[in-house]
């Protein structure tokens, strides 16, 4: 990630007066959506905004919390005088990065029941991630559907169908393969556990782990000098 994604800007823009926000990596990205501003993505660019509506008093709160929880993590805010802050928050990590880590077990697994455990997490039948996913959706449908405004019922019925012809297709294909996995009680061929010992036939006695190194890269061949051209006629 380059170091300008680590810069922001967060000020009030003197043509629209809207509250505006640019910059960023997608991690500041998720914190200012948190923080309650909007994603506007155009053509040449992605930055943020308030919320219509808002008052002022209501802006400030909101851009001068962006800012504090933004520099807790240590991102670089040039903010307006209205919005700077000495306050930092303390920042604590989103239920998707919780979900997130499920993906990192997979990556480390050496066994199919390693990797069945982790979708067990996603695709349990009373309370996987998945089954959660579907009450969210269901809930939001529930919602929209006596809102008020035209379009709100067409929103509901597109979130009943997404809960019951989409997300259930994804639950049942990927129950169906973390059964597959369970029975099959297969270590990965490509994969193994590092034991961190060291056999008695190991050449090299600095090394820490049993584990053989990794391949390494294709050397790139080198073209061959050019031979001395002869004397100018």
């Amino acid at each position: 990630m380059a170091l300008a994604d680590r810069y922001l800007t967060l000020g009030r823009d003197v043509h629209s007066g809207e509250v505006l926000a640019r910059g960023g990596d997608p991690e500041a990205h998720s914190i200012l959506q948190r923080t309650g501003f909007v994603p506007v993505v155009r053509l040449h660019e992605t930055y943020h905004r308030l919320p219509v509506g808002l008052d002022e008093a209501e802006e400030k709160r909101l851009a001068t919390r962006a800012v504090a929880r933004l520099r807790a993590v240590g991102y670089g805010v040039d903010a307006d005088d209205a919005f700077d802050t000495e306050t930092r928050e303390p920042h604590y990590l989103p239920l998707g990065s919780q979900v997130a880590h499920l993906a990192e077990r997979i990556r480390d697994a050496t066994t199919s029941d390693e990797v069945a455990d982790v979708l067990t997490e996603v695709t349990a039948s009373h309370d996987g991630v998945l089954i959660a996913l579907g009450e969210v959706l269901a809930a939001t449908a529930a919602f929209y559907q006596d809102l008020g405004q035209p379009p709100d019922p067409h929103t509901a019925r597109r979130l009943q169908y997404l809960v019951e012809h989409r997300l259930g297709v994804l639950w049942a294909d990927l129950a169906h393969m973390r059964n597959e996995l369970a029975d099959r009680h297969q270590d990965h061929p490509q994969r193994r556990a590092c034991t961190a010992e060291i056999g008695p036939d190991e050449r090299e006695a600095s090394a820490v782990c049993g584990c053989p190194p990794p391949l390494a890269a294709s050397p790139v061949a080198v073209p061959a000098a050019l031979a001395p051209a002869g004397p100018r006629r």
